[in-house]
Formats: C-alpha cells, sequence, structure tokens
C-alpha cells in the first residue's frame, strides 16, 4: 500500500473520529432551548441586575444559599470571607432568621436561612436535592450528615422526622472553621427547645422561601445508579412552582431524563476534569464524563463546570459548539478573575463578588 493512501486513510480516520466527538459533545441546539424561565426584576447588589439572556438569568449564584457555615469556609479563603460571612448574617437576620450578635450559626450551608438571605441579597441559589428514607424530597448536599451536623448517618437512612431534629452546624460559626468538630452516630429521641436552629429543609419549604425572588439552580443528587424515583418526586413539586429555575447533575441519565420527559426546561450537565485511571467500567466512566463525552444523552443547554477546568477542550469546544458555561464553585476574587474569560455564569461562595 502506498504511502498516499496510508495517510488518506488516517486523515479520514481523523476526521471521522473529529466528528464524532463533536456529535459527542454538543449542546441542544438554540433552536430548541427554553425561552421561559427569565424575570427582569432589579437584583439587590449594586451592579448586579437579572434580565433576559438566553434560559438562564444572569445573576450570580450563591452556592447552597448565602451561608455562614458550610462549604468553601476555610483558613485558606479567610481574608475575604469574612466579609462574606457577615453579609450572609446581616441578610438572613433581616429576613427574619437569627440575631446577627449569636455566636452559633444562624444561616448554615442550603438552609432555609441561607436561601433566604441569599433573595435579600439578590443572588441567585444554587441548592441539592435528595430523597429522605420516607420519600420526602430534601436539601442537602452529603450523603450523610457528619460534616453539616455531626450525625455520622445517611440521609437514605433518615425519615423526614429523624432530620427535623438534627440540627445542622451546632457549633459555633466563625469564618475559616467550616465543620463540626464532634460526630456522633446519636440521633436525638425528640427536638428539643435549646433555642434558634436550622434543619435540613423539604424542597417545598425552599420553593416558599424564594417565592420566585431570585432564579435557582437545581442539582439532582445521585451517583452512578440514576434514581428515577427522585427524578419524578421532585419534578412533580417543581411542576407547580412559578418562579425562575434550571436544572443540573453530574448523572448524564439525569439530564437525558429531562430531555425526555421536560424538553421545556433548561438542563445541565455537571462535571470536573478527571484524572485518567483505567482501573474499572466506574474509571473509564467518570473520566469520560469529564471530556463531556455523555453529552450526547442529555443535549444539555449548559455546562456546569469545575472553573479550574474553563480552558479545557471539552469546555472550550462545548461552549464553541454553542453550550452555555457556569463556573463552579468560586472562592475568591482572584478566582473570579481567573475564570471569567472561559465562563458565562459564575456559581459563588466565601467571598462577596462585585460587577
Amino acid at each position: 500500500m502506498s504511502f498516499g493512501k496510508n495517510v488518506r486513510r488516517l486523515a479520514l480516520f481523523g476526521a471521522a473520529a473529529a466528528g464524532l466527538g463533536t456529535w459527542a459533545l454538543a449542546p441542544r441546539g438554540p433552536r430548541g432551548r427554553s425561552n421561559a424561565l427569565v424575570t427582569a426584576t432589579p437584583g439587590g447588589v449594586p451592579g448586579q441586575e437579572i434580565y433576559e439572556n438566553g434560559p438562564i438569568p444572569s445573576v450570580y449564584y450563591a452556592h447552597r444559599g448565602l451561608h455562614d457555615s458550610g462549604s468553601g469556609l476555610t483558613a485558606g479563603y479567610l481574608s475575604e470571607s469574612v466579609d462574606y460571612v457577615t453579609l450572609a448574617r446581616e441578610m438572613a437576620a433581616k429576613a427574619g432568621y437569627g440575631d446577627v450578635n449569636s455566636k452559633g450559626a444562624i444561616a448554615p450551608e442550603n438552609s432555609l436561612a441561607a436561601f433566604a438571605a441569599a433573595c435579600e441579597a439578590g443572588f441567585g441559589i444554587e441548592l441539592d436535592l435528595q430523597l429522605s428514607k420516607d420519600g420526602h424530597v430534601v436539601v442537602v448536599h452529603d450523603d450523610d450528615l457528619a460534616r453539616v451536623a455531626g450525625v455520622n448517618r445517611r440521609i437514605s437512612d433518615l425519615t423526614y422526622a429523624q432530620l427535623c431534629r438534627i440540627p445542622l452546624f451546632p457549633s459555633p460559626a466563625k469564618a475559616g472553621d467550616s465543620h463540626v468538630e464532634q460526630v456522633t452516630d446519636v440521633i436525638p429521641e425528640a427536638a428539643e427547645d435549646s433555642g434558634y436552629a436550622q434543619y435540613v429543609p423539604l424542597l417545598t419549604e425552599v420553593l416558599d422561601v424564594v417565592d420566585g425572588r431570585v432564579p435557582l439552580i437545581i442539582e439532582y443528587k445521585m451517583g452512578d445508579d440514576f434514581d428515577e424515583e427522585l427524578m419524578k418526586r421532585a419534578d412533580a413539586i417543581l411542576q407547580g412552582y412559578q418562579g425562575p429555575y434550571v436544572i443540573e447533575s453530574f448523572n448524564p441519565l439525569a439530564v437525558n431524563w429531562y430531555r425526555l420527559h421536560r424538553p421545556e426546561v433548561c438542563r445541565g450537565q455537571l462535571s470536573a476534569p478527571e484524572q485518567a485511571s483505567f482501573k474499572g467500567v466506574a474509571d473509564v466512566q467518570h473520566w469520560l464524563a469529564g471530556k463531556l463525552m455523555f453529552n450526547w444523552l442529555g443535549r444539555p443547554d449548559f455546562i456546569a463546570y469545575d472553573w479550574h477546568g474553563g480552558d479545557s477542550l471539552p469546555v472550550t469546544t462545548a461552549r464553541s459548539l454553542g453550550a452555555i458555561t457556569v463556573s463552579w464553585t468560586v472562592r475568591s476574587s482572584a478566582e473570579q478573575e481567573a475564570s471569567d474569560p472561559y465562563f458565562d455564569y459564575m456559581i459563588f461562595e466565601s467571598f462577596v463578588p462585585l460587577g
């Protein structure tokens, strides 16, 4: 076989591979996107407004609400998180939750107080959905309560009534310390009247508090196993909600569920760069997901990606194909400056973004 024929075959193979990759990465086309989820309500932060810009309202999105205890509030971000925590507590108190002079947490992550605080400040909200043991759609990030409440029990093993007895971040709150110091397996037998506390809320409670004032990015939390019951139960609730929201998930099957059942809802694929590790099928799947190679399943409107990977080939390619990009989780003004060129929207915590 001649050298020229080999070159042509390699060129054809390369073109086919590039075409397949483009097909796999491509988002939903602009004609199919929902344009219903918009609002014209001014935000509460100077220079910030919510306005129509495609299917996602253009605001900064507070990660798990505007919180004074929880994710991102570590010593490494202390220089800016003091102002962030102060704002969270002031806005929570303004909304009627707790006392800014209290030593304890008044607006822990993914709490009604944190969501009310975000609304008062004019920020959008990113939040996480799971199912309790008795089938309630609750708003909480971790699989268990060890980090957020000091109780080493899984969400899926607890009823909603039990969750209502476990206060979030019972330790005194301060910037730079986001963890509960002591962990126990004990669930209180009955709720004690020990003063102010926040608990894992129901999705319905959160929607009542937000009441359409700010847009929501709602994440369906699940591992590699697709949880259709969570999809159905949460979506049934969301269908009755009148405020603006979009959905996202790390699991491409969850995004695909919305493609098939609720195409009018703006949907996003969550992802992050994954190290190449091929020890098992799951490792390969995670690596491919980090490369956005499952976009063909859900045809997402937006890509929510770890901000460190904003300049990566998968993100830049998806964006060039028309995908909206959302950064997570930006925790300082320096990180915002570094990530801004690659993303259209931002999910933040630990600092107060401006501009």
